[in-house]
């Protein structure tokens, strides 16, 4: 039996979890870490926090597998996108990591907005907006604020491409990585040299653009002796934690829409050309495929309104006790609506101004009323981002449901409910790390592709069958929802 290891470095954590060639977990391990907020706007961490991570992550799934590290064929390695992480020759971080959450390049933002057409960076890099989240504004502050560090830098790189180099001391990254980079070109798969010129920086200091799951290198002898993996161990590129996830739920014929639902919610469409939405309300972005791509409409608030709720008003509550109160609740939550934007809102009208809410509150309702109108709302922003992407062209024949939300099956039928759809929830859990071991197999040879990676590393545990009784209640709530958000907004 072979294992490929997956790390997939997150937000606020690590996992690295270790998989057999037909997809079972042998262990899995979380490595979190806290981020550092030294000023408003500003949120940052020690780069060598991931690698220590990582060395956790890796050290803790060998030892509670048991499995002899000339098992493990390769490392897949997949993060979070646009964090900057700024290196010296020698390969050492010059300053604390900018984590993706940073805010503080807004002025760069604007530059770069009065420099080039918002629609040409949409046709270019899939990004449909100029926000300070793009690692592009963080390049240009740099500039413009360390003016030192930058004159110093030999390489621009991020979390991903920098777990890589400390394994095999190559700078390597994967296409499908880089989109929101704002520097990286869709169309011909290589640096937009015009963002590059603008932002004072050239080619020979980024990483080697690679294919989703192309071999970088072996591992070095120090990083052998640190991981405790031998040194023949294969080391791939995958694309972004988004995409990876959607391949290890087996999305990769257009058609398929994965939906996400944790602390935010993702939905990732595959698709096999470029498309755009002439409202500019959804990213573009490189699928692990070569020639196919993915649409990614997103919101910033979904299972962490559940959460929000939860710590605020019922402290000490489990998420199973709050959801069981919301069965005993009526669907429709007896005319109790919520508004999930509690961090403004994105897909499927983008929208940073826009508040959270609940309406139409009387005496009757109690704290299930208020679980059941969160998951519902939940469930109706699912449904205006498939219904938004049907309005482009884009087919949705089958929704595979992934996140925290999936493990409730009471959640998994209100949105099946909702958007009048069934939804099949994956056998394994850890999709993003599925996926990224599944385009790591292929890379070392176990698969000939990611298709034949799919049928024998993923399966479906369960469909979640639409109520056709609930359905058509829930339609007249979900045109009172939307009115209800139309009308707040305007």
């Amino acid at each position: 039996m072979t294992y490929v290891l997956a790390l997939d470095a997150g937000t606020t954590a690590l996992k690295g979890t270790l998989f057999d060639e037909f997809g079972r977990v042998a262990a899995s391990y979380a490595d979190e870490y806290a981020l550092q907020k030294p000023q408003p706007d500003w949120v940052e961490l020690d780069a060598e926090t991931y690698w220590q991570s990582a060395l956790r992550a890796t050290r803790a799934v060998l030892s509670a597998s048991k499995v002899a590290p000339g098992d493990v064929r390769s490392i897949g390695v997949t993060s979070q996108g646009e964090t900057l992480i700024v290196l010296d020759r020698t390969g050492h971080p010059l300053r604390k990591a900018i984590v993706w959450l940073d805010n503080r390049s807004r002025a760069e933002s604007d530059a770069l907005s009065r420099e080039f057409a918002v629609e040409e960076v949409y046709r270019r890099t899939g990004q449909q907006e100029i926000v300070p989240t793009w690692t592009a504004t963080r390049l240009l502050w740099l500039r413009r604020n360390e003016p030192e560090t930058f004159r110093r830098a030999h390489k621009f790189v991020l979390v991903e491409d920098y777990l890589i180099y400390r394994l095999t001391g190559c700078y390597a990254t994967d296409r499908g990585l880089n989109p929101s980079t704002l520097y990286y070109d869709l169309h011909t798969g290589e640096w937009w040299p015009e963002m590059l010129r603008f932002l004072g920086t050239s080619p020979g200091q980024l990483p080697e653009l690679k294919t989703s799951g192309e071999v970088v290198g072996a591992l070095t002898a120090s990083a052998a002796r640190e991981t405790g993996l031998n040194p023949e161990t294969l080391v791939t590129t995958a694309p972004i934690d988004q995409i990876a996830g959607a391949v290890g739920a087996g999305n990769l014929e257009p058609g398929m829409v994965t939906e996400c639902t944790g602390a935010a919610m993702a939905l990732c469409a595959t698709i096999d050309r470029p498309m755009y939405d002439p409202r500019r309300r959804v990213g573009l972005y490189a699928h692990a495929l070569p020639g196919r791509y993915a649409l990614l409409p997103w919101a910033p608030t979904a299972g962490m309104a559940l959460r929000w709720f939860r710590d605020t008003f019922a402290a000490g509550t489990d998420y199973a006790s709050l959801i069981s109160e919301a069965t005993a609740v009526e669907p429709g939550a007896d005319g109790l609506l919520m508004l999930p934007h509690l961090c403004g809102a994105f897909g499927p009208e983008p929208d940073s101004r826009a508040k959270g809410a609940f309406c139409g509150i009387t005496l009757a309702h109690g704290r299930g009323h208020f679980v059941r109108a969160i998951l519902e709302a939940v469930a109706f922003l699912v449904r205006e981002n498939l219904e938004m992407l049907e309005s482009l062209g884009v087919p949705v024949r089958e929704v595979r449901s992934l996140g925290g939300a999936a493990r409730s099956d009471a959640w998994l039928q209100i949105k099946a409910d909702v958007c009048r759809r069934d939804l099949l929830v994956l056998e394994c859990e850890e999709a993003t790390g599925l996926g990224t071991a599944m385009i790591s197999a292929v890379g070392n040879g176990t698969y000939q592709s990611l298709e034949e990676a799919s049928v024998k590393m993923v399966r479906v545990r369960q469909r979640v069958s639409v109520r056709a009784d609930s359905a058509r209640r829930y339609e007249e709530v979900y045109q009172r929802y939307r009115a209800l958000d139309r009308t707040l907004k305007g």
